[in-house]
């Protein structure tokens, strides 16, 4: 897949978990989970950004057993969402490692917090108030790391 100036690119998504979708304390996300968790971007996608469903959505995840599992597949070959190929054990071409968690992780260095409810508020509040530009940046890394990726023949970018 290359990309050209009419595909939409969405790094991530500020998608909150619905209350229909509580999540337990050590719940495993296996491939139905996962795929409600499609269904539920999927919803988001069609609100926020009109046509872009019908122009087709590229999603990038690795090959963990529920992103791989034939459920998932099935959800993703039905909707025609296509997969932007990610290497087996590259955090270096995953957004959320190479973009999201060093500036989150200063964000909350020498932060405590009492509970985990006031770790999740703190943590909504960090990602509803970036702004559209930190997406940008990252997307553009994104491309960035990957042809540098395809220049080393599979090897890790951060070398």
């Amino acid at each position: 897949m290359t990309p050209n100036s009419n595909d939409t690119w969405i790094l991530l998504s500020r998608v909150r978990v619905p209350p229909e979708m509580p999540w337990t304390e050590g719940q495993c996300i296996n491939a139905a989970r996962y795929c409600s968790t499609l269904d539920h971007l999927k919803e988001a996608i069609r609100r926020k950004r009109p046509g872009l469903l019908r122009r087709g959505v590229v999603l990038q995840h690795d090959n963990a057993t529920p992103h791989s599992a034939n459920l998932t597949q099935q959800w993703l070959q039905r909707y025609g969402w296509e997969i932007l190929p990610h290497p087996a054990h590259s955090p270096d071409l995953a957004p959320s490692d190479f973009h999201v968690f060093g500036p989150l992780m200063r964000h909350l260095g020498g932060m405590a917090f009492e509970t985990e409810d006031d770790l999740i508020s703190e943590l909504r509040n960090w990602f509803d108030n970036l702004d559209v530009a930190f997406f940008r940046v990252g997307i553009n890394s994104l491309l960035l790391r990957c042809q540098k990726c395809i220049d080393l023949h599979g090897d890790y970018v951060e070398k």
